[in-house]
């Protein structure tokens, strides 16, 4: 595609200037030239010096100017001649060489068509129309996965999920943060959750036993059109954010594993802080002490299961119930009936996620 978008140029630009002017690859290889019967052919005694830098030399009577996005550049363009016209010329036709293939990687690149989908700067009338484009399938099933990167070193974390994921046909990774890097997977429709988890942890494994990096993984909902790809990576992104306030531990969190505290995610502040007061009449959860909260997270672990509780915490049943009658008169709730454990329990999280503060999205 370079070469045609070179050629057009060099065909427009060969009766102003004259003398023969071209491009060569990083090969060597004329790829385009106001000569045809030039294209195709190599000159060897240039590869050295592309392999060099970036910088303006002269060879065979001809001026050439290495342009290119990499270190050691992608191109060149050559002007016959060796004086001073060659050389602006050549400096100009690199710039705007330079220029135009940028422009045109950003417009046609699919990677670059992916991330602005994700980011949901496409407008859903043109996503279909692009991705034709670019003959990118638009009917696979993906998933969004958004690795968080919490401590480093030297390593580049994007070098590292890139080659884990080579195909760049089916699979695509970019940074959109100095921390976060997202990977857009294609999987099969009948993919199970827990598949999409083991995925992820692999790639954190990786990352932390072979590069000592430490990250957490938020994994979307597997998507079938490439419309709904803003959707699971904005689900990738609230399941990091919830897992932070309801599951520290994690590193792994699924959007679809969140439960009910997706929906405490989505309340308006104003209405879970009004719904605190509700429950808790009688008294405030703060007045419940650090020992009271732990027998609570311990009943709740064992399913209400007074006898199961009370032989976990190596204490006697009575002394269970009598904690229980206390956290009964100081809140009203009978963590014994199922009803007033359920609205106890989401009172917790609620209060967790008040205090937390999270980012929304």
């Amino acid at each position: 595609m370079s070469n045609r978008l070179f050629q057009s140029v060099i065909h427009q630009m060969k009766d102003t200037v004259d003398c023969v002017i071209g491009v060569i690859d990083e090969t060597a290889t004329v790829i385009a030239c106001s000569e045809l019967s030039k294209i195709g052919t190599t000159n060897e005694f240039v590869t050295f010096d592309l392999n060099d830098s970036h910088d303006i030399f002269v060879r065979d009577g001809y001026t050439y100017k290495p342009f290119g996005t990499h270190i050691k550049p992608d191109f060149a363009v050559f002007v016959e001649g060796v004086d001073d016209t060659a050389f602006r010329y050549a400096n100009i036709l690199a710039i705007s060489l330079s220029s135009l293939k940028q422009y045109y990687d950003e417009k046609y690149d699919r990677n670059n068509f992916i991330k602005n989908v994700v980011l949901d700067n496409v407008l859903p009338a043109d996503i279909l129309v692009k991705a034709r484009e670019l003959h990118f399938n638009a009917d696979v099933s993906r998933v969004v996965l958004l690795i968080r990167i919490l401590s480093s070193n030297d390593v580049s974390a994007y070098d590292v999920i890139q080659n884990l994921f080579p195909d760049k046909s089916k699979d695509f990774v970019f940074n959109i943060s100095e921390s976060d890097i997202v990977l857009v997977k294609e999987v099969h429709e009948t993919i199970e959750p827990t598949d999409l988890e083991k995925l992820a942890k692999s790639i954190s494994d990786t990352l932390s036993s072979e590069f000592y990096t430490r990250v957490n993984v938020g994994i979307g909902t597997v998507i079938e059109g490439v419309n709904d790809l803003a959707k699971s990576f904005k689900e990738a992104q609230i399941a990091l954010e919830v897992g932070k306030v309801f599951d520290t531990e994690k590193t792994i969190v699924s959007y679809e594993n969140l439960g009910i505290a997706r929906l405490i995610y989505h309340l308006p502040t104003t209405l879970c802080e009004t719904f605190l007061r509700e429950v808790f009449k009688k008294g405030s959860i703060d007045s419940l002490d650090h020992e009271t909260l732990f027998t609570i997270q311990k009943f709740f672990e064992n399913n209400l299961n007074v006898s199961e509780t009370s032989r976990k915490l190596f204490v006697h049943r009575n002394t269970l119930v009598y904690r229980l009658e206390k956290i009964k008169k100081l809140t009203g709730l009978d963590l014994r009936e199922f009803d007033h454990a359920i609205i106890f329990k989401i009172a917790l999280m609620v209060k967790k996620y008040l205090s937390a503060n999270p980012v929304k999205f």
